[in-house]
């Protein structure tokens, strides 16, 4: 049996290999908390050895943050730093790559005035939104993966010790990430391959509508013309491959903006700058959220769709089995990265340039025309179920399985 050192040094070779994918002469910056140096600095070894130029870490504290947003003045939340929107474009500009290691706490923001959390949000979307078009372009090399923190993993594991629940929920993150295969390097690129076959199979079909059906749920989405899905590696602007999200069991489109109608009710809860929002449904008609409730976190899900008027749009669908390693594992990991890849989901807010043909050289103006949503915000959430079919309608009204009882029906 692999022991606990030897699964932590393969998770930090497929970051560096799969991940991100770094390339010889290749700076990487990575987004790290202050409670894994361990693992950082093993990821820090693997992108040296592939040949990075430089690694550089930008340290992040949450209880830090959680002071932040308790003491300090309002002015604090209503601007973002001119230097590190300066340092991150120049950074991606020079054609490096971003590793951001997930571990925040779903609940650290609980009890927050949510006007300080929306102002915080609005101005980083606001200052940040050149890098994060980029981003969503797949201009330069980026992905998350996940590592535990101490409130994290009380969360997904609330029965354990604090030492217990971390090892668990490491555990959790190895078999998700198929680091517990005895090659993960090779499970990931036959795993892309699958990916890549299934997003193929509907970028022929051209779908005009997809139809959702499952308790709670009857929504109609409309596609794009010339859309395409997207899932497993992307490529950047250089053509070289990266995965955007490690794990990842999606394949993902952007629908057209005003062309969703009915309701969608969630299946997994929704962790939203430092809240959860839990059993909740959102009502569209001509592609916008006209109405709303949710059991908790009503407060939070009215504060997120008030960031800006697009993001009462939807910005992306994404389709996964229910049969994937994360739903198989019965875990709800609090926490977008992983609840997005046991479920079918939806994402408020900014589409993808790369889901419609020739999105990126279009102008945003072109964008618009083309039918895809520009927001400040990209929230995704679950809606996927044992219960969920889907199903294909095509520009002559055809009608064709797509998902049947929560799994692919091709």
């Amino acid at each position: 049996m692999i022991n606990f050192q030897d699964r932590l040094q393969k998770y930090a070779e497929l970051a560096v290999k799969i991940a991100v994918n770094i390339q010889p002469g290749q700076s990487l910056w990575i987004n790290a908390p202050i409670q894994q140096p361990e693992f950082v600095r093993l990821v820090t070894e693997q992108a040296y050895k592939a040949g990075a130029k430089l690694v550089h870490i930008e340290w992040q504290d949450e209880i830090s943050t959680q002071i932040k947003y308790r003491l300090a003045p309002d002015e604090a939340f209503e601007t973002y730093p001119a230097w590190r929107v300066q340092a991150v474009e120049q950074f991606a500009e020079e054609g490096g790559a971003f590793l951001f290691l997930e571990s925040s706490n779903p609940e650290l923001l609980k009890g927050i005035d949510p006007k300080r959390i929306a102002a915080s949000s609005k101005a980083a979307g606001t200052a940040l939104a050149k890098w994060r078009a980029d981003m969503s372009a797949s201009r330069f090399t980026w992905s998350i993966i996940g590592v535990p923190s101490e409130g994290w993993a009380k969360l997904v594991f609330p029965d354990l010790d604090k030492d217990a629940a971390i090892q668990a929920l490491w555990e959790a993150i190895f078999k998700a990430s198929r680091v517990d295969r005895e090659q993960p390097v090779q499970a990931w690129h036959e795993h892309n391959e699958t990916l890549h076959d299934k997003r193929a199979y509907l970028n022929r079909k051209q779908y005009k509508k997809l139809h959702y059906r499952a308790p709670g749920t009857d929504l109609t989405v409309e596609l794009p013309d010339r859309h395409i899905w997207n899932g497993g590696t992307a490529v950047n602007a250089q053509q070289n491959p990266f995965n955007p999200n490690v794990p990842t069991e999606e394949v993902f489109t952007s629908p057209r903006k005003e062309g969703t109608h009915g309701v969608v009710r969630s299946t997994k809860p929704l962790s939203y700058q430092g809240n959860l929002i839990e059993n909740f449904s959102l009502t569209f008609e001509n592609g916008k959220v006209v109405d709303f409730s949710a059991e908790t976190g009503y407060e939070s899900l009215k504060t997120m769709l008030g960031i800006d008027e697009a993001g009462r749009y939807l910005g992306e669908v994404a389709l996964v089995p229910h049969h994937s390693p994360i739903s198989e594992s019965n875990l709800i990991f609090f926490n977008t990265l992983y609840d997005e890849n046991a479920s079918n989901h939806l994402a408020l807010g900014e589409a993808f340039p790369t889901c419609v043909e020739g999105g990126l050289s279009m102008s945003s103006e072109e964008l618009d025309q083309a039918g895809l949503n520009h927001s400040l915000i990209h929230v995704d959430f679950m809606i996927g179920s044992a219960d969920m079919d889907i199903d294909g309608i095509t520009a002559d009204g055809a009608i064709e399985p797509v998902f049947r009882n929560g799994n692919w029906a091709f």
